[in-house]
């Protein structure tokens, strides 16, 4: 159940990723500035990021996101932890677990006058975000769709299958999937797309190429218009 303070918020979309390091905030941003772009108000949160300085820097995600959305608050990650590692782990020496509710709450809050409401997930789906929950809590919470990011690489298509099982099992509905390019092609780069179109042929997947700006290219804009068609 969706509280009051968030239904305002005509839609709210998790970015979830295959693995860590696939491209999450990249496609992030550059679906917000398309939804910007058409008109929509958009709040774009990550809600945990792990390997952050005392002070938010540019290079963050969560800096990041907000800078694409242009909006006032937040303007970093709600809740910032010095080691690179899992969420859970690091906040274990570093403060204590993060609470799903007051988490979800304080997210409700920032985007009560938004249209569309992005929230990036750290790491994979089932990264735990804490030990009690993870990304998928999270989306269901919130009554969130779910926008798939995967690395065209080798192992792609075994990690999206994955992905796509355990979000369809958790009731959380898949709103499309993106292939980010790797940093580092191999051979089944630019195969991935045609693959997994066969294998999962009812879902909307898109590719996008290697872009050195995140509102260089259409296909951040046919994203944009499956989450507000």
């Amino acid at each position: 159940m969706v509280d009051a303070s968030v239904k305002a918020v005509k839609t709210a979309v998790v970015i979830v990723g295959t693995d860590t390091g696939v491209g999450k905030t990249f496609v992030g941003c550059g679906v917000a500035l398309a939804l910007v772009g058409l008109g929509r108000r958009v709040v774009a949160i990550k809600p945990i990021e792990t390997g952050c300085e005392e002070n938010p820097l540019p290079s963050e995600d969560g800096v990041r996101l907000a800078r694409a959305t242009a909006q006032i608050s937040p303007r970093a990650a709600l809740r910032r932890f010095r080691r690179p590692v899992a969420a859970a782990v690091a906040a274990d020496t570093e403060g204590g677990a993060v609470e799903l509710g007051p988490l979800r709450g304080e997210i409700e809050r920032e985007s009560v006058d938004a249209d569309v409401l992005l929230v990036e997930g750290a790491g994979g789906l089932l990264s735990p975000l804490a030990w009690d929950w993870s990304l998928v809590d999270l989306a269901q919470a919130l009554g969130a769709e779910a926008l798939v990011v995967t690395a065209d690489r080798l192992g792609c298509l075994n990690h999206t299958l994955l992905t796509v099982q355990a979000l369809d099992y958790a009731g959380v509905p898949v709103a499309g999937l993106v292939l980010s390019p790797p940093l580092v092609p191999d051979a089944s780069t630019g195969e991935n797309l045609g693959a997994l179109r066969r294998l999962l042929p009812e879902r909307r997947i898109v590719a996008l190429p290697r872009l050195s700006q995140p509102d260089a290219h259409a296909g951040h804009s046919e994203i944009a218009r499956w989450l507000c068609p």
